[in-house]
């Protein structure tokens, strides 16, 4: 139950991002205001928020798999690329050239970062994840109990829940304009397969299994093919889901040919243990990863 404190504290921090989100709106729309004293404050703030995992560019709402864009924190993002000049940094024998500095701290955050992997600053990473040699970008949010595998990418303002296995070579899409976009989202316990490219804004549902080498685009055809007809699924993949890379027949000018679909084959079994079910789930459907 929350106290007084609590509540006010609240209500403050409420306020201030509100007049945070008002600022960069208008400055957004208005880029000859951006050299204002103020209107920086509010950029470098949300940027310093986002690192601390304060604030997010997407948050889940009550309704499962519906998720809200704060379409201001992308703004901010993007002004703060224009406020930045490029630097170099170092990290042991390691150098880099860009606007913003990798992420640091990483002892005090309790994650596991694997040379050469880098989390740009701007994103966030619960205590418990690891990355291996793979890439994080600004905006990004990777949850607790997440490993981000070899040479993946968490492109910028993709949200990754808790207890994910991004397997190597995994690509989840950046979306950063329009600032309204929904960016990719990975729900809490899911699989993702090695190779798998994620982008515009695909949801993969919460403890979904992704198999290998498949992609999920805007424009991807998904197909529930568990029943005795074919279901068409737009822009999601639902909770529990097995899907592998499949093929569909399409007639062009210049002929018909075979183009990349997803199929939903079978949902994971119950189990009170994830690893389990998602053996179980891989030696049933025959499912790569």
């Amino acid at each position: 139950m929350c106290s007084g404190l609590d509540i006010l504290k609240s209500w403050r921090y409420g306020r201030f991002m509100d007049a945070y989100a008002s600022l960069i709106q208008t400055a957004f729309d208005n880029p000859d205001q951006l050299g204002e004293p103020r209107v920086e404050e509010a950029v470098l703030e949300t940027i310093a928020l986002l690192d601390a995992g304060k604030i997010r560019v997407a948050e889940p709402t009550d309704v499962p798999g519906l998720w809200r864009v704060n379409a201001w924190v992308k703004q901010a993002i993007l002004l703060y690329f224009r406020l930045r000049s490029v630097e170099d940094f170092e990290a042991g024998d390691l150098r880099f050239r860009d606007l913003m500095p990798p992420k640091t701290n990483l002892k005090e955050a309790g994650i596991r970062v694997v040379p050469p992997a880098v989390a740009r600053y701007g994103s966030f990473l619960e205590a418990g994840a690891i990355m291996m040699p793979s890439f994080v970008n600004i905006g990004a949010y990777v949850g607790s109990g997440t490993m981000v595998d070899t040479w993946a990418t968490v492109g910028s303002c993709a949200q990754v829940g808790s207890g994910v296995h991004l397997s190597g070579g995994v690509g989840l899409g950046g979306v950063l304009e329009p600032p309204s976009a929904s960016p990719v989202i990975i729900e809490d316990g899911a699989f993702v397969g090695s190779r798998c490219v994620i982008v515009e804004g695909i949801v993969v549902e919460r403890e979904a299994v992704i198999g290998a080498g498949t992609v999920l685009t805007a424009s991807t055809r998904i197909f529930d093919v568990t029943g005795p007809e074919p279901v068409p699924i737009t822009g999601r993949i639902p909770a529990r889901s097995v899907v592998i890379p499949g093929t569909r027949s399409k007639v062009f000018p210049a002929g018909e040919f075979n183009v990349p679909c997803a199929l939903i084959i079978g949902q994971r079994r119950e189990s009170t243990d994830r690893k389990t079910s998602l053996n179980d789930a891989l030696r049933a459907f025959n499912v790569s990863v």
